[in-house]
């Protein structure tokens, strides 16, 4: 393996990871049995599977884009695969694998893979739904002891008959399969955890084996010729037309399945905590690759390649770190096919018929349907599944493409545009929808329901508006604001399109006019009467008139919020609602007003478990004095909901250090006195020279506050490590905990490394936390 491997982190050393070949056996284990069980379900010979397993593990394991992920043969392609085989034989499906090798070889030099990802989503699950439907109905005859038929409608329609003939034998064992596969990793306690290391595929077809050898049961069992007479590639014998047509097929098939199963695999790495980094799939590399291992795999007679998904998450979960894990699985199935065929021969059809079955089930996506319901596109995924099941896959996506784009017209024509007049007396006209010139008389009615001289709201939730459209909008506009009326146009948010004009004549009451929170802003109102009597100009928002618009900041938010945010949030709340709140992490941070924890962490609902309170302190256990609301949400938090990581965040000047540093000892005990009290530690480790204190990569704190600031976040997390649930919860490896400091200045998040020892220029050692900037904003 050459050492410029550019997943190995360590270039000198082209040894193979432990983690790489454990990775390899689990995925291997996984592998052998799904390739017998789709080389039987698309009627191949069953050495097939396994020369397609071996050339997507050695060749697109060593030339694709993707380290991670684990090519083979796949579902996605069994019913094309059967249908090529039923038409032109196997000599002429291996030509036609090796010709779509080349045309993924052809597409990826021209580098469209990126293209690829631009099909509907519906449609791929639509595709992957009827492929999967069909598989199910076709295996279930083998399952019931018979044989499938050429076409969903012919299995469906001797359904019956097949009934009425059960093989007692075969369906035992189908039974056995299904249920081992089903129970295997839902056993509990320490015995669970331990069967779970052997993959649920490969158990259940080997208790099936074992259980059927030991009863001497007799019935159909996978027979692997001599590989002597394993037959290879041809030349292509049939139309011209049918045979360009399959290559493409299998060709954009197997491209579209290969590169959404790679950026699959994207996600799950970015996941992982840890290990070491690994690059991101590079899409036209990987089509390469996949062509390369197409090639291979049709002239050594295989099954066409794709990428896997349910392998590829099995490879990252098993700790896969390097290509080394893809090709060394292809490398023992390489062995397994030599070396295990005595022991291959003794898996009942039956079993394989069982597994391949509850894959094509599981291929219907519960979470496939609800996402493509979510967003409106159940028609177009409807339509392909049907396509799929009775007219065949490349037809099927055909006609889902029609259907795509048909929708697609139609929302862009489609517009919704209402009317009405809240409490205030404003007029609201909202458009829902793209705004063309079909629209434009709808438009021009609802615009004249307002009355002369009324404040309006033009609410405009689209991102298209032709020519004529505008032009009807602001002439509307124009003579409103001549006639006396008020006009503000807005996006769905509440962002501000277009300045109001000002109707307030002498002697008018002005009113600010800022959209509450519109996005990443805040609002400098400037209140003309207060600058005339010689005011500062700088008075916030909030100080506002209570009786002017202004002064119902609050409830104009609120009702932004339930008539923007509101619809597109409730589906998300309300699984939260039914499920529960399951945060990931505590986040324990300063009350101050300047910190939105949702902005600064990319967070939605039901991510954070947030405890606020004013300097982000956490009181040693036993020091409450009465107030145990910090040390209730620790213990909620770690042992209730289980969170994996609290972060402790501190933030650029916080007003309470700034007191904390000007406290004078005695005087009044206040609230605020008695509670800064816990803050006392961190002042005493910032004067200390033997304990860690902080600073910031490249630079010192800009003064004593900001070096408080850091220090207090190193000392608070000290006083978390003393509460008992957290360091049960650490003692055990489920819990990690996280200093952070967010600069509000510099909109700059950094994360606090553990402490280090360095040496001062006179040679005293000190321990250092360093605060290290997360993805540095460009100057």
């Amino acid at each position: 393996m050459p050492a410029c491997d550019p997943t190995r982190t360590d270039n000198s050393s082209p040894r193979i990871r432990a983690s790489d070949l454990s990775a390899s056996i689990a995925v291997f284990l996984i592998a052998l049995p799904l390739s017998l069980g789709i080389a039987l379900a698309t009627g191949a010979p069953l050495q097939a599977g396994l020369v397609a397993a071996a050339a997507g593990g050695l060749v697109a394991g060593r030339l694709g884009g993707a380290p991670l992920q684990v090519s083979g043969p796949a579902a996605g392609l069994t019913v094309v695969t059967a249908d090529l085989i039923q038409t032109y034989g196997w000599r002429t499906t291996c030509a036609i694998t090796v010709l779509a090798g080349l045309a993924q070889l052809g597409l990826g030099f021209l580098r469209v893979a990126r293209s690829a990802l631009a099909v509907s989503p519906a449609i791929v699950h639509g595709m992957l739904a009827g492929i999967g439907i069909t598989i199910a109905v076709a295996q279930l005859h083998i399952v019931l002891g018979g044989s499938p038929h050429s076409s969903v409608i012919d299995n469906m329609r001797e359904l019956p008959a097949q009934l009425a003939d059960l093989h007692g034998a075969a369906l035992s064992m189908s039974a056995l399969t299904l249920a081992v596969l089903l129970l295997w990793p839902r056993v509990p306690g320490r015995a669970g955890r331990v069967v779970r290391t052997i993959p649920a595929a490969l158990a259940a077809v080997a208790v099936a084996t074992a259980v059927a050898s030991l009863a001497g049961l007799r019935l159909p069992r996978v027979d692997l010729p001599s590989w002597s007479s394993h037959t290879l590639v041809g030349l292509p014998e049939g139309p011209v037309l049918g045979i360009v047509a399959a290559v493409l097929t299998v060709a954009l098939v197997g491209s579209v399945e290969s590169l959404l199963s790679a950026v699959a695999v994207d996600k799950l790495v970015a996941a992982r905590k840890r290990g070491p980094r690994i690059p991101r799939a590079d899409l036209d590399r990987e089509l390469r690759g996949q062509g390369a291992a197409n090639i291979a795999s049709g002239v050594l007679g295989g099954l066409p390649v794709t990428g896997v998904a349910v392998r590829s998450a099995a490879n990252v979960q098993a700790g896969g770190v390097s290509r080394d894990s893809t090709m060394l699985h292809g490398l023992w199935i390489g062995v397994a096919a030599l070396l295990l065929v005595p022991v291959l021969d003794l898996i009942p059809l039956a079993a394989l018929a069982a597994l391949v079955m509850a894959v094509g089930v599981q291929m219907v996506s519960i979470n496939h349907i609800r996402t493509v319901t979510r967003h409106r596109e159940i028609p177009v995924y409807a339509v392909t599944t049907a396509g799929v099941v009775f007219l065949g896959v490349l037809e099927g996506v055909l006609i889902g493409v029609c259907v795509a784009v048909a929708v697609a017209l139609h929302r862009l024509t489609r517009t919704r545009i209402t009317h009405e007049r809240d409490p205030e007396g404003v007029h609201h006209v909202r458009v829902r929808g793209q705004l063309t010139f079909l629209a434009v008389p709808r438009l021009s009615r609802t615009l004249h329901l307002v009355p002369q001289g009324a404040d309006a709201v033009v609410e405009l939730d689209g991102s298209f508006m032709d020519h004529a459209a505008y032009e009807s909008l602001h002439d509307w506009e124009s003579a409103h604001l001549a006639q006396g009326g008020r006009v503000e146009l807005t996006g769905r948010t509440g962002a501000r399109l277009a300045e109001p004009h000002d109707k307030h004549g002498p002697g008018q009451a002005a009113h600010c006019n800022c959209r509450p929170w519109t996005p990443w802003r805040n609002h400098h109102c400037e209140r003309p009467e207060d600058a005339s009597a010689g005011g500062s100009g700088d008075e916030p928002t909030g100080s506002a008139d209570p009786q002017s618009p202004s002064g119902h900041q609050l409830a104009r938010g609120i009702s932004t919020f339930q008539r923007n945010t509101a619809p597109l949030v409730r589906g998300e709340l309300a699984r939260l609602a039914r499920e529960g709140q399951r945060p990931s992490q505590l986040f324990l941070t300063c009350a101050d007003s300047r910190l939105v924890t949702s902005m600064i962490t990319s967070s939605g609902p039901g991510d954070l478990f947030v405890v606020r309170n004013v300097g982000n302190l956490v009181p040693p256990p036993g020091e409450e004095s009465g107030d145990d609301s910090v040390a209730a949400a620790i213990e909620y938090a770690v042992d209730v909901l289980k969170v994996r990581s609290i972060t402790v965040c501190g933030h650029s000047g916080c007003g309470a250090m700034q007191a904390l540093m000007n406290t004078e000892p005695g005087g009044a005990r206040t609230p605020l006195k008695r509670w800064l009290r816990h803050g006392l530690p961190s002042l005493e480790r910032m004067a200390a020279k033997d304990r860690p204190w902080a600073r910031i990569t490249g630079r010192a704190p800009a003064d004593a506050v900001e070096q408080l600031c850091l220090t207090n976040v190193v000392q608070q997390l000290e006083h978390l490590r003393a509460h008992e649930a957290v360091a049960r919860a650490l003692e055990e490896g489920a819990l990690e905990l996280h200093g952070m400091y967010f600069h509000v200045g510099e909109a700059q998040a950094y994360l606090l490394t553990e402490p280090t020892r360095h040496e001062e220029p006179d040679g005293e050692l000190f321990d250092r936390v360093t605060a290290t900037a997360l993805y540095d904003t460009p100057a």
